[in-house]
C-alpha cells in the first residue's frame, strides 16, 4: 500500500501528512457532532412541550452551527495542507532529480533518454505529487476513522459498531486483491508512455531525413502503433480502475446496508431509542466512505509508485568519487588505465598517457579503439576498474570537481551552444567578458563579420544552432572556450563534419593554444595531429604506438599505414575535384 522508500523521499514534509491526517480526522469529529445534533433535535421536537418553550433546542442547534464551522475550516485547511504538500514535493524532488544530475556530471544516466528524463522530471513528478498529497493521506485517514467511528458507535449499540467494523477490512482486501495486477498493469503503462515519447522525439528530430528517404508515411504507422498500444493499455488501467471501484462499492454501501439492518432490527427488539437507532444509520456509511475514497485514488497511488520507481532508479545510480582538494599542477596523466562498461569486456587495457602542461598532445586511431572513453576517464566521468587518473600528481577522484572543472575545456563535435544570445553563451564562460573581449575571440576564429553583420552579440542561436552553419557552430564554440582561459583544453573531434576553411581555423587557434596551455586532441584525420609533441596511437583499446609524427612514420607501423592511407584518399579527392 505504502512505499516506504517514497515516503522517505518527502523527508521534513512528512509532517504536513500528520497535519493533514488530523484536520480529516477533526472534521470527522464536526460531521458526527451535526448528525448527532440533528438526531437530539429530531428527539427534541418529537417530544416537545410547549411548557418548555423553543430553548430545549439551542444546545443541539448550537452544536450543529460549530460542527458546521467546525468542518468547513478544516475542509478549507485540508485542501491548502494539500496543496502545499503537493507544492512543496513537486520543488523538492526536481531539486533532488537537477542536482542528481548535476553530480552525475558528464555522465548520462544510464538506461534513461532524454525524452526519458524529461517525462520523469515533469510528468512522473505530477504523479507523485497526487501520490503524496492525495493518497498517502487519505490511507491514514482511512485506517484512522473506522476506529473513531467505533469508539463512538460502540456505546449506543456494540452489535452494529463491531459488524460495521468487520466489514470495512473487505475494501482493503478487495485492493490487495487487485494490486499485484495493477502494479503490472502500471509498469507496462510508463513504459509505454516514455517509448512513445522517445519514439515521438525521434521521429521530430529526424523528420528532414525521414522526408528525404520518404519514410515518413512508415514512420507514421510506426507512430500509430505505439499509439494504439499506449490507448490499448490506458484501457486496461480504466477498467481496472472501474473493476476496483464496483467492488468497493459493493462492500461499502452492503456493509452500510447491513448495519442499518442490525440496528432497525435492534431498535424494534432490543428496544434501542428510534433516534438513537437514526444516528447509527446516518453514521453507517461514514464507516466505509474513508476507505472507498482511498480505494478510488488507487489508481493515482500504483501510477505515482510506477513514476517513483523511475525517479528512483535515477536518484539510486552512484555520483562519480569527488574530493575537496584543489588542483596544484595542471599536468594530466593515465598509469595502468583497465576499464570496462559492463565488467567483462575490456574497453581499455592497460594505458599509460602523460599530458604535460604546456603542449601538444594527440590520440588517434580508428573508430571503437577507446579514444573517448580516455576522455571521459580525463574528464572524471567514469572511473577505472584498476590503474589511475592523475591531475598535477594528485588521483582526479580526490579534487573537487568544481575545482578541477574550472581548470578544464572540452570543445567536441557537438558542443552545446544555448538557445541564448550570443552575448549570454560567452557569458556563461565567464559573467564578467566584455564585448570587446568577445568581439576579439570572435576574430580569432574568423566569425567577427559574420556575427556583426547578422544582429551582432544580440544574435539569437536557435535551438540546437540550427540558424548557423555546422563550421559556424564550431568556432563559435571554440570562441567560447577561448574567452574561458581554462589550462587545459581537450579536442575531442572538434573538426569532424566542418568545412575545410572551418577546420584550418580551429587548428590554428589549437596550436596557438598549445603554446602555453595543455591541449590534447582527439581526432580521426591524422593530418591535424601532425604537429603533436607526442601521439599516441590505440588500437582495439591499446596503446600500440606513441612518439612525434615523424618517429611514428619511421617505424612504419599502425600509425603510419593509417596516416598513408588517409592522405592517399585526400590526393585523390583532390585530384578527382580538380
Amino acid at each position: 500500500m505504502i512505499e516506504k522508500r517514497l515516503l522517505r523521499l518527502l523527508g521534513e514534509n512528512r509532517k504536513y501528512i500528520f497535519y493533514t491526517v488530523a484536520l480529516m480526522a477533526t472534521g470527522l469529529f464536526a460531521n458526527v457532532a451535526i448528525t448527532g445534533s440533528i438526531c437530539r433535535a429530531i428527539g427534541l421536537a418529537a417530544e416537545y412541550d410547549n411548557s418548555r418553550g423553543s430553548a430545549v433546542f439551542l444546545w443541539p442547534t448550537s452544536v450543529a452551527l460549530i460542527g458546521i464551522v467546525a468542518r468547513y475550516i478544516a475542509s478549507r485547511l485540508v485542501g491548502n495542507l494539500k496543496d502545499t504538500l503537493g507544492k512543496k514535493a513537486k520543488k523538492d524532488l526536481r531539486k533532488k532529480i537537477y542536482n542528481k544530475i548535476v553530480r552525475l556530471g558528464v555522465r548520462s544516466a544510464d538506461g534513461m533518454s532524454m525524452a526519458g528524463l524529461t517525462q520523469i522530471s515533469m510528468e512522473g513528478v505530477e504523479q507523485l505529487d497526487l501520490y503524496y498529497s492525495s493518497y498517502i493521506p487519505q490511507f491514514f485517514y482511512a485506517m484512522t476513522a473506522p476506529v473513531i467511528l467505533f469508539l463512538i458507535t460502540v456505546w449506543i449499540d456494540w452489535r452494529v459498531a463491531l459488524v460495521l467494523l468487520a466489514c470495512v477490512p473487505l475494501i482493503p482486501l478487495s485492493i490487495v486483491a487487485v494490486s499485484k495486477y495493477a502494479r503490472r498493469i502500471f509498469t507496462k503503462y510508463w513504459g509505454k508512455y516514455t517509448s512513445m515519447g522517445d519514439g515521438f522525439l525521434d521521429s521530430v528530430q529526424g523528420l528532414k531525413e525521414l522526408k528525404i528517404f520518404k519514410a515518413d508515411g512508415a514512420q507514421h504507422v510506426k507512430m500509430n502503433a505505439a499509439s494504439e498500444e499506449f490507448r490499448k493499455i490506458t484501457m486496461k488501467v480504466l477498467v481496472m480502475q472501474l473493476f476496483s471501484v464496483t467492488i468497493m462499492d459493493f462492500v461499502a454501501y452492503g456493509g452500510a446496508g447491513l448495519g442499518i439492518a442490525i440496528t432497525v432490527f435492534d431498535a424494534v427488539n432490543r428496544g434501542i431509542s428510534p433516534f438513537a437507532a437514526l444516528f447509527l444509520i446516518l453514521v453507517a456509511v461514514e464507516f466505509f466512505l474513508p476507505l472507498r475514497a482511498f480505494g478510488s485514488a488507487f489508481h493515482v497511488a500504483m501510477s505515482g509508485i510506477s513514476a517513483g520507481n523511475k525517479i528512483l532508479s535515477l536518484l539510486d545510480l552512484p555520483d562519480p568519487v569527488w574530493g575537496e582538494d584543489e588542483v596544484t599542477g595542471t599536468a594530466l596523466a593515465v598509469q595502468n588505465l583497465r576499464f570496462s562498461y559492463d565488467g567483462h569486456r575490456d574497453v581499455l587495457k592497460n594505458i599509460t598517457m602523460n599530458f604535460p602542461e604546456a603542449g601538444m598532445t594527440a590520440i588517434v586511431g580508428e573508430s571503437g579503439c577507446g579514444k573517448s572513453t580516455i576522455v571521459n576517464m580525463l574528464l572524471g566521468a567514469f572511473r577505472p576498474q584498476t590503474g589511475t587518473v592523475t591531475v598535477g600528481g594528485e588521483p582526479v577522484e580526490s579534487l573537487s570537481r568544481e575545482n578541477y572543472y574550472s581548470h578544464l575545456a572540452v570543445v567536441s563535435h557537438n558542443t552545446y551552444i544555448f538557445n541564448e544570445s550570443v552575448r549570454a553563451n560567452f557569458m556563461l564562460a565567464d559573467k564578467n567578458v566584455t564585448d570587446e573581449e568577445i568581439h576579439a575571440a570572435l576574430k580569432k576564429v574568423n566569425l567577427d563579420s559574420f556575427i556583426r553583420e547578422n544582429g551582432g552579440l544580440d544574435k539569437i542561436i536557435t535551438e540546437d544552432a540550427t540558424n548557423i552553419s555546422g563550421g559556424q557552430r564550431q568556432r563559435l564554440a571554440l570562441a567560447i572556450n577561448l574567452v574561458a582561459d581554462k589550462d587545459i583544453y581537450i579536442f575531442d573531434e572538434a573538426t569532424s563534419n566542418i568545412d575545410i576553411e572551418s577546420e584550418a581555423v580551429i587548428m590554428a587557434n589549437v596550436r596557438e593554444l598549445a603554446k602555453s596551455k595543455s591541449v590534447i586532441v582527439i581526432s580521426h584525420r591524422l593530418g591535424n595531429v601532425v604537429p603533436s609533441g607526442r601521439i599516441y596511437y590505440m588500437e582495439a583499446g591499446e596503446v600500440r604506438e606513441s612518439g612525434t609524427h615523424d618517429e611514428l612514420m619511421s617505424k612504419q607501423g599502425g600509425y603510419a599505414r593509417l596516416y598513408s592511407r588517409q592522405k592517399e584518399l585526400e590526393e585523390g579527392y583532390v585530384e578527382v575535384n580538380a
